[in-house]
């Protein structure tokens, strides 16, 4: 008699997903009811979520594809429908139909980003993002409806200025633009003692002005995908910006697909030199 393999879902990552998808609904809800600092603050705590259910998988062993399709549609629901609902109810809905076209090109956006990053596991180079993700671009647009409630702005007068944010940064995730992913950082080095004061000084900071700190930094990651392209491309074509993801780019490719390129491009060559028999 032979032992079937036990059948299920693993505990603890499924877990952090599920309580990122209840932020992210608890937002939408939230907004709908007009409380719309604690939507914001909401999708804030989703992306933390979001950053440990991929850690403890890892951590414990228990990646699994369940899980990482799980963990994408809750990114969904997170990072894509609640940000752009968020922004509509309190600044966008007096625009008409500006204002939910504007919210639409979010959720189109970060829907297309999640299944380009799904299609890119394995493949892209682990260092940079190509295109915002969609956690930053949510944080921008919570970020920006945060600051507005937190100093007495009405969102309706603003319209314009949330559907023009909105809508870039649902435009910067489907973008070509590198992005540093921060991934090749040694979280379990060691690091000089001044790092750690640093660190305190960070919080500190973010603790003072919570909503306008991290709306700042945000803003200034989603706006140095652009610069950093820029500043490294000699000669800027629409490919540079929102260009096939699936054409054989450096930026985007690991070592081992290039060698692998290289070496079929060698052995097409020798074999077009052979003189027939």
């Amino acid at each position: 008699m032979t032992d079937t393999k036990r059948k299920g879902i693993y505990l603890l990552p499924n877990l952090l997903t599920t309580a990122g998808l209840f932020s992210g609904f608890y937002a939408i809800v939230a907004s709908m009811n007009g409380s719309f600092e604690a939507a914001a603050v909401a999708v804030f705590v989703a992306m933390i979520f979001d950053g440990l259910d991929g850690r403890a998988a890892r951590m414990t062993n228990t990646q699994s594809a369940f899980g990482a399709e799980y963990d994408s549609m809750a990114d969904m629901v997170s990072f894509g429908i609640a940000p752009a609902l968020v922004a509509y109810n309190w600044g966008l809905s007096e625009l008409g139909k500006f204002g939910w076209l504007a919210a639409f090109i979010y959720v189109a956006g970060a829907a297309l980003r999640l299944a380009r990053f799904n299609t890119q596991v394995g493949i892209a180079d682990k260092r940079f993002f190509q295109g915002l993700a969609s956690p930053a671009a949510a944080a921008v647009v919570s970020g920006l409806v945060w600051v507005g409630v937190e100093y007495g702005a009405n969102g309706d007068d603003y319209g314009v200025i949330v559907a023009l944010v909105t809508g870039a940064a649902g435009l910067l995730m489907v973008s070509n633009f590198k992005y540093n992913s921060f991934k090749e950082v040694n979280w379990n080095g060691k690091v000089p003692f001044v790092a750690l004061l640093i660190i305190m000084l960070i919080f500190v900071v973010v603790a003072t002005e919570p909503a306008l700190v991290l709306f700042l930094v945000f803003a200034l990651y989603a706006l140095a995908g652009p610069i950093n392209t820029f500043r490294t491309v000699d000669k800027m074509t629409l490919h540079d910006v929102v260009g096939d993801h699936e054409e054989k780019d450096a930026d985007f490719t690991t070592n081992e697909e290039s060698v692998s390129s290289e070496q079929e491009s060698v052995n097409s060559d020798n074999n077009n030199n052979k003189k027939p028999e």
